[in-house]
């Protein structure tokens, strides 16, 4: 059957219009609840308070096994019979191995623990950091996991409800690769059990109906320290001297040939070093960022980096006076984002095309850095949905959202996640 007959199949099913119309009544909870949760702190790698309110909510909403692991990351159940999941050591009541279908949101936020969160209303917005990303992929979760357990929807795979951690800059989509990978050594998954891998993996990112992300951005991101004897910049001039080899390694990577396809791109975006005006620094440095949506562009272009860094230290060095100390360099890896692809021909983006279609909305695929990296690399189906509304000036202070068919997002991740977990 063509996903587009599943979902208009969905559409007619009596506990599927129960659910929709379930987040169609609580529009105004959920909006409410958005601005709640977006008013409770959660820096990356600080979201602890707000995670404790989000397991509340999935215990209120009637979700089994919650629970919060050693990440950080919340996460609660609902089996396959209408029910929700009461047996840790069992999944979803249809014995052990039944790939999951998992739904997911990240907590986290880019303000740091001194950007007021607050959220104040100005006519149909609500403004506040963080209130789009990712507030409205949080209460876009609960929602959802409210309305398949007020319906008892049956399907022939669980589904698990996730709010990770660690999803923005920093923290390197830290709590997804521990949902995923957690235990995995001794095949157990982050539940502390066994656990099979998600038969599909649907990430709720921000506001918006049109963009399907099923490209997953990959990137490497690099602190690299140049480091010298220094001395007085008059008395010791001469020594190699680590913020020319700065210099001369952002000329050499502003050169380097990019790809267009697939896009490969490389930005020194910070850089830095030195004590007073008339000292040679014993220390400079610079952070790169490198991305594609290619893995295998992505290693190339490490490779090129990396012999770039390599020339520019080997060129100051040439150049230092005789019988002085050279330059060293070290590279540190700041994050590793993974990348590749779920096939838009893959039933799960499928799906979600059919969904936007059915609902009256164009579908726009697009390339991101989301929660759905891991999950793609690890082979798992995956990709990553607005959850409805509109939003602008994202990771500014400035954020604001409007909830205009903001319940529709919410509608389309239910269909989406139903066809998937296979409705009964």
């Amino acid at each position: 059957m063509a996903m587009h007959e599943v979902i208009s199949g969905l559409l007619g099913h009596d506990r599927v219009k129960a659910a929709r119309q379930h987040i169609e009544r609580t529009d105004d909870v959920t909006l409410a609840r958005q601005a709640t949760l977006s008013a409770i702190p959660a820096p990356t790698g600080a979201e602890a308070q707000r995670a404790a309110r989000v397991a509340e909510l999935f215990r209120e909403a009637g979700l089994g096994d919650v629970r919060i692991d050693e990440a950080g990351n919340v996460s609660g159940w609902v089996d396959g019979n209408g029910g929700t999941l009461k047996d840790s050591l069992t999944v979803g009541g249809k014995g052990e191995g039944v790939a999951p279908v998992v739904l997911s949101a990240h907590l986290d936020t880019v303000f740091g623990p001194d950007v007021d969160v607050s959220v104040e209303r100005r006519g149909r917005r609500l403004e506040g950091p963080g209130i789009s990303d990712n507030a409205r992929g949080i209460a876009a979760l609960v929602a959802v996991a409210e309305a398949v357990v007020m319906a008892r929807l049956r399907t022939a795979r669980p589904i698990l409800f996730a709010a990770t951690v660690g999803e923005e800059g920093s923290g390197d989509l830290r709590g997804v690769k521990y949902l995923l990978n957690g235990g995995r050594g001794n095949g157990e998954g982050g539940r502390g059990h066994p656990t099979p891998a998600p038969a599909a993996f649907i990430a709720l990112d921000g506001a918006g109906l049109e963009r399907i992300v099923h490209r997953a951005l990959g990137s490497r991101r690099y602190h690299v320290t140049f480091r010298g004897p220094g001395g007085h910049s008059w008395a010791a001039f001469g020594v190699a001297n680590p913020a020319n080899a700065v210099g001369r390694a952002t000329a050499l990577l502003a050169d380097l040939p990019t790809p267009h396809a697939p896009r490969t791109t490389c930005a020194v975006v910070r850089l830095g070093g030195g004590t007073g005006l008339n000292s040679i620094p014993q220390e400079a440095w610079l952070d790169l960022d490198l991305r594609s949506e290619d893995p295998k562009a992505l290693a190339q272009l490490d490779v090129t980096v990396r012999a770039a860094l390599a020339r520019a230290t080997d060129d100051e060095n040439r150049r230092r006076a005789p019988a002085t100390p050279p330059l060293g360099i070290e590279i540190q890896l700041l994050g590793d984002r993974p990348s590749g692809v779920t096939p838009r021909t893959h039933p799960l983006v499928q799906a979600a095309i059919a969904a936007n279609r059915i609902l009256g909305k164009d579908a726009e695929l697009a390339s991101a850095s989301t929660d759905a990296n891991v999950p793609i690399a690890l082979g798992v189906p995956a990709i990553a949905l607005g959850a409805g509304g509109k939003a602008g000036d994202a990771h500014l202070t400035t954020e604001w959202y409007e909830n205009t068919e903001g319940a529709l997002g919410i509608i389309r991740a239910l269909l989406v996640t139903a066809a998937v977990a296979e409705v009964e």
